[in-house]
């Protein structure tokens, strides 16, 4: 019974690193190799695709947007969701839930709702094609989720530990930061989990808000066609780089995801 399960397991594992693995082997091949027949394995090697990426401007300037307007969105919806998410764990005011159901209604709107809006708003004061445009851009959806998750932590966390810090002499920005903050410090690497993902994958906006200076990762692999047709290969370099960020990310809050589905607030 037990080798069943580590068969079915190891077969499900397999199932689930299939495209990755494809994705890589596409990766070292020619885009006539690609389109010539199926072949598991590259039979002529080549890294031309990844080192075009990391010579051409272009491209490697796209990834460095990418990661510059995710973490500058991670740590303002981080930041900006952890007062506003104790609030609503702590205190009870009238239209509380009303407010608090509101504010998960603007996560459900389609960012293309927004995108007329934000344009006209960033090329008049002058952010439009700037990180911060599409960063900003993404705490409108990011901060209400951040809001969701760390307010269903903090819940979890009795009151008596902040009656006890006042008690003990600690006013409120020192409680906060010193004691409060590691004490939720599964439910911050979750919300900054899942800010850098949807920032990390999304487009619509990050290609509206951009043109040359800020184009970000997700724009430039749209733009691989050539006379000649698509040029895979170096599609399938652009996407296997584009999925290390979020795995290390996987990497370092994997264990406050563990612990984020286990409260069921994930």
């Amino acid at each position: 019974m037990i080798r069943k399960r580590y068969v079915v397991l190891t077969l499900y594992i397999i199932f689930l690193m299939l495209p990755i693995y494809w994705l890589l082997n596409m990766s070292f091949k020619t885009t006539n190799e690609i389109l010539g027949g199926f072949s598991a394995y590259p039979r002529e090697f080549t890294f031309d695709s990844y080192r075009t990426i990391f010579t051409d401007p272009s491209w490697y300037n796209a990834y460095i947007n990418s990661i510059t307007y995710v973490l500058i969105n991670t740590v303002i919806s981080v930041i900006v969701a952890l007062p506003a998410a104790y609030a609503f764990s702590r205190y009870r005011f009238l239209g509380d839930k009303h407010l608090f159901f509101w504010l998960l209604s603007n996560r459900m709107a389609p960012p293309a709702v927004f995108v007329l809006p934000f344009v006209n708003l960033y090329s008049a004061v002058g952010l439009f094609d700037t990180p911060w445009a599409v960063a900003l851009a993404h705490t409108l959806f990011n901060i209400p989720l951040a809001v969701w998750i760390l307010e269903g932590f903090m819940s979890g966390v009795p009151k008596e530990l902040d009656e006890t810090a006042y008690v003990d002499g600690y006013s409120f920005p020192s409680f906060f930061i010193k004691i409060f903050l590691p004490t939720i410090s599964a439910g911050i690497g979750v919300a900054a989990f899942f800010c850098f993902m949807f920032s990390w994958v999304e487009m619509l906006l990050a290609k509206n808000l951009t043109s040359v200076s800020a184009k970000p990762i997700v724009a430039a692999m749209t733009k691989t066609a050539s006379t000649s047709g698509y040029e895979l290969g170096l599609l399938a370099a652009a996407g296997v780089l584009t999925l290390i960020p979020g795995a290390i990310v996987i990497y370092f809050v994997r264990n406050y995801i563990a612990k984020g589905f286990a409260l069921g607030r994930v």
